[in-house]
């Protein structure tokens, strides 16, 4: 007879529980965004919601309801004529078009804003920073014979500006045959070095350019770490960027896609290692989540703001029942990709 202890089943347990938690907060901060911006720019917000489902518990404010649900797996801010008309003046649909901009967009927003803060906490204890600068080569370095030398500042990869090392190691992926064309800063001058030869190894089907340098660090100063701190953090948002560019143009399977199934496994692993390893996590997740839902994709915040763009361009709003049409389509292509890819994850945990 097998036994099972609760302890046992707790180990297993709360590391899920963390990465549930984990998203909580950072879709609560995207609503707070919105919630904030609403509030400040005079917009009616009828509720304040943290989960889904229903309501276990809360409480009536001034004006606003605010509830904590049951199902904790995100929240919303329900503001007056936000998906309907309303007679009200302070609805969101009565706003000026600049006023409902602002109030989107600030749900993204505040996600980067907490990335960015994720990162200054990330680095504080820190006392060097890498820098893109070649300090040395190994023995025999590939790299260095086909064109790379010590003291080369590693401005450019492929053409795409390389602003920290996160985004310089994301250009060393995937590079089937070996080679990059980069723009180096050599003697306070650029120089461009075409075909640089790397070592290549390969992991789950991704090819990866060995690194046979080591760069300079950087030493911990107030500025140094300011700059380090937005550095690393732009740093996060190309690679969410390219990485996007690239799925679309083909140089990454849907294999490589992960969604909150995989992610919440990749963070239950993180967290079963150290807690620690849940920030450069986090951050990169807030980050992902502020870039892709300013996407201009329908029934995403970047969906919405291509229609209030068309309004402040062209002084004419689109009929409500045709934005609602369009709104509630690519919600339900949206739902149907993140089945696919939940399916996807569940599969490759099975199996």
């Amino acid at each position: 007879m097998i036994k099972i202890t609760i302890s046992e089943i707790w180990g297993n347990v709360w590391p899920y529980l963390i990465a549930i938690l984990l998203f909580l907060i950072l879709i609560v901060i995207h609503e707070f965004g919105h919630f904030i911006a609403a509030k400040l720019l005079g917009v009616k917000v009828n509720e304040f919601a943290v989960g889904f489902g229903p309501r276990l518990f809360g409480f009536q404010g001034k004006e606003t309801k605010y509830s904590f649900n049951l199902v904790p797996l995100g929240g919303y801010c329900a503001m007056e004529g936000e998906d309907e008309e309303s007679g009200d003046s302070r609805a969101f649909c009565n706003k000026a078009p600049w006023r409902r901009f602002l109030i989107v967009v600030m749900g993204a927003t505040f996600n980067l804003i907490f990335g960015l803060i994720l990162v200054a906490i990330i680095l504080a204890p820190q006392q060097v920073f890498a820098s893109t600068t070649i300090a040395e080569f190994s023995e025999n370095a590939v790299s260095q014979q086909s064109g790379l030398m010590v003291d080369d500042k590693i401005v450019e990869i492929e053409g795409r500006k390389i602003f920290g090392i996160y985004d310089m190691n994301y250009a060393f992926t995937n590079v089937d045959d070996g080679t990059l064309n980069m723009t180096v800063v050599r003697d306070g001058k650029k120089v461009e070095l075409k075909n640089v030869k790397f070592e290549t190894e390969k992991e789950q089907g991704i090819t990866y350019l060995k690194w046979d340098f080591k760069v300079y660090g950087i030493k911990k100063t107030v500025c140094n770490y300011i700059k380090e701190t937005f550095n690393t953090t732009i740093s996060y948002c190309m690679i969410i960027w390219r990485s996007l560019l690239d799925m679309l143009a083909g140089k990454y399977g849907i294999s490589a896609i992960s969604g909150p199934v995989g992610v919440t496994v990749a963070i239950a692993d993180a967290a079963k290692q150290s807690l620690l390893n849940l920030l450069p996590m986090m951050a990169l997740i807030t980050v992902n989540l502020g870039i892709f839902n300013l996407l201009p994709v329908p029934a995403l915040d970047g969906g919405r703001l291509v229609f209030i763009l068309f309004e402040m361009i062209f002084r004419k709003k689109v009929p409500e029942k045709y934005e609602s049409v369009v709104h509630t389509v690519g919600f339900m292509i949206l739902i149907a990709f993140m089945v696919l890819i939940a399916a996807k994850d569940i599969w490759g945990l099975i199996f």
